[in-house]
């Protein structure tokens, strides 16, 4: 297969995963692309020993979250630049939501529930996204993150009670 036969399939499954991490169109684009040019250089050693689309997957996720790393680590530069300048406490908000199709009266509250998502630790968070927001069996986004079916379940498991907790904890903080 052909990398533009690959992108005319797959553009809008690596994009939707990039915007379920970065919550954002333009860093959703961002990422599709750099998982494109990936899929372009690994193609030639692409050994057919999972099916392609769990490969794509995996590469989206893994770009999506280092995509996240490097913003993190650039916010915490600034911020410690920042504040070595000026005393000032730097307060992070919510996240630049933007999906596509999403109403205007669930715009808010599905930043809320973003923003408390993205607390999750990456394996959590994950595991979230692909079965509960992507809609995905759990045996396939097992494959994708190389877990059995017991421990794509824990995980899940895990991820919604900290996310409850989290929830709970940030309408507390409004208050």
């Amino acid at each position: 297969m052909t990398l533009a036969e690959l992108y005319h399939f797959y553009s809008a499954l690596v994009y939707n995963v990039a915007l379920q991490y970065t919550q954002n169109k333009q860093d959703a684009e961002e990422v599709t692309q750099d998982v494109f040019v990936q899929v372009n250089e690994k193609m030639a050693g692409f050994r057919n020993e999972a099916d392609i689309k769990t490969w794509i997957y995996r590469i989206s996720i893994n770009k999506s979250l280092d995509f996240l790393r490097a913003r993190k680590a650039l916010k915490r530069w600034s911020i410690l630049s920042a504040s070595s300048i000026d005393d000032t406490k730097v307060v992070p908000g919510f996240s630049d939501f933007n999906h596509p199709g999403v109403q205007l009266e669930q715009k808010e509250a599905l930043a809320f529930l973003f923003a408390c998502i993205n607390q999750l630790n990456e394996r959590q968070k994950t595991a979230l996204i692909l079965v509960r927001v992507e809609g995905m069996e759990m045996e396939e986004a097992a494959k994708i993150m190389e877990l059995s079916y017991k421990g794509i379940e824990s995980l899940l498991g895990r991820a919604k009670q900290n996310l409850k907790l989290i929830m709970a904890k940030s309408k507390e903080n409004e208050r």
